[in-house]
This record gives structure tokens, C-alpha cells and sequence, in this order.
């Protein structure tokens, strides 16, 4: 499941782009630093002074020269020169894959090395991308084995008015492993949700309020989560690929929208946001 960069889109009045930004102002190196927001596939960096004020950022450099700017500066920003970590692509939708059940994953494999592997992959995914749940037919193997995780960090992105309605609280790291939903109570909740695999656009989709489940840990150990609001969504959303569902199969029809135009009203006739 996508996270919402909704405060990068709040601050910066222009649209994403395939390659990076550069600050254009000419401040001292030691009087801003760069905070970087991610969409699943590029970059915005804004600069921030000491008064906590974001400058737009206007130069367009490529890819390799941000990298190389980034070397040169890594004692300061924290990132060093380290080697580019080879991961997964993340898979779109119309790929087989996504559109087909996936398989569990035999007790006997799941300590095995391959399914180690499966799920430090996903993991590393998910917090690429940055997403909040990752399923692995998104990296396309048809096994079901969902990760979800949210942050501190991924929430302040957001209104505090809109994460105090989705009831979206942090968690730490979630593996689970043949993982059996279940719905709990007849509260639902309509809120607009985002997919890796469907990047760049938003929709409608009504969710229990509270659901329950249960399945294995990454050692094979059993485990039950009981989840409400945000999370609870979360785990509907991954459970719902490995069903080979994806959200725009049960999105609110007419709701259907870009990132760029989230914020824009719903057409009349379409379902209001919010607990029903």
C-alpha cells in the first residue's frame, strides 16, 4: 500500500518529476539541509532553512550528477558513498500476477533460505518505495506473505486532521505468512487509498473498521493481530492481493483520480469520506 506524500504536495505547487531537484539558493552549505519525499518511483527534495521555512527547489540536474553531489556531501547528509542495493521492481497492475490468487507457503519452507530472502526483499520494498504494506506478488512471486509497517515519519507527512479521521497510529514491522482476514463488527469506513502497483492515482475504497488476523511470523510461529483504523486498512488492502484483488476492483465508482488532483472535490452523487 502506497503512502500519501501529502505534505510534499502541500508545499511544493508543482508536479513530480523523473529527475531530481536541485536547491537554487546560494545559502551557506552549513544553514540548510535537504529532506527528501518519495512517490513510488522519484524524488522531491526541498531545502529547509534554520527558521524552518521551505525554499523551492528549480535546477533540474540528472540523476548522475545528484549522485555525485550527494557522495561529495554524504558526511553531512548522513548517506556516505554506498554501493546502489539491487532490488525487486516493483510489479504493475495488468501483470498476471497481481490479477491471480496466490499460493501458501509450505510449513516446511518457511524457514528456509529462499523464503528468507523473499521477505528481507519485501521489506526492502516496502521501505523504498516508501510504502506502508507490501504482498509478494508485487515483486512477483505468488506466495502469500504480506509486510506492512507505518511511522512516525510517514504520518507527519499528512494532515493532522485527516490521520486523527483515518485513526492512523504507527506500528512496527508486521511478516505475515498465509495470513487469514477476518472482519470484525459492521463499522466501515470510506477513505481514498493508493497501490504501488497502481502508482500516480488515488480512489474511494470502504473498509471494515476493525478486522482480525492470524497466520505465521517469519519463523513459523503463530500470530494473531487484532487492528482498527488505518492498520486495519492496511491489512485489507495487502490481504486483498493475495486474492489477486487489487483497490480500483473495489473502489467507489467516479472517485478515480491523480495524485496531482487529490485534493479536489468529489463528484457530485459520489460517497462521503469518513466512518459510515
Amino acid at each position: 500500500m502506497e503512502c500519501i506524500p501529502r505534505l510534499a504536495q502541500r508545499v511544493l505547487s508543482v508536479p513530480f518529476t523523473p529527475k531530481y531537484f536541485k536547491s537554487c539558493n546560494k545559502t551557506r552549505p552549513l544553514t540548510s539541509h535537504l529532506m527528501q519525499f518519495h512517490d513510488s518511483r522519484r524524488a522531491i527534495f526541498i531545502q529547509w532553512n534554520l527558521q524552518g521555512r521551505p525554499s523551492l527547489c528549480t535546477n533540474l540536474v540528472s540523476i548522475k550528477k545528484y549522485s555525485s553531489a550527494t557522495a561529495r556531501a554524504g558526511w553531512f547528509l548522513g548517506l556516505g558513498e554506498k554501493k546502489k542495493q539491487v532490488m525487486p521492481d516493483i510489479v504493475k497492475a495488468g501483470d498476471p500476477v497481481l490479477h491471480e490468487p496466490a499460493q501458501d507457503v509450505p510449513l516446511g519452507e518457511i524457514g528456509s533460505e529462499r523464503i528468507q530472502k523473499i521477505i528481507d526483499e519485501m521489506v526492502k520494498v516496502m521501505r523504498n518505495a516508501p510504502g506502508v504494506g507490501l504482498a509478494a506478488p508485487q515483486i512477483g512471486i505468488p506466495l502469500k506473505i504480506i509486510v506492512l509497517e507505518d511511522t512516525n515519519e510517514y504520518i507527519s507527512y499528512a494532515p493532522k486532521d485527516e490521520t486523527k479521521a483515518q485513526d492512523r497510529r504507527p506500528f512496527d514491522l508486521l511478516v505475515i505468512i498465509n495470513p487469514k482476514l477476518k472482519k470484525k463488527g459492521s463499522k466501515t469506513a470510506l477513505f481514498f487509498e493508493g497501490c504501488l502497483s497502481v502508482d500516480g492515482f488515488r480512489a474511494v475504497v470502504e473498509r471494515h473498521l476493525e478486522v482480525e488476523v492470524g497466520g505465521l511470523d517469519r519463523n513459523g510461529k503463530t500470530i494473531k493481530v487484532d487492528a482498527s483504523g488505518w492498520q486495519a486498512r492496511i491489512l485489507q488492502h495487502e490481504c486483498d492481493h493475495l486474492d489477486g484483488t487489487l483497490y480500483v476492483d473495489k473502489m467507489a465508482p467516479r472517485t478515480f483520480r491523480t495524485v496531482e488532483n487529490l485534493d479536489l472535490p468529489l463528484a457530485a452523487g459520489c460517497p462521503k469520506l469518513g466512518v459510515c
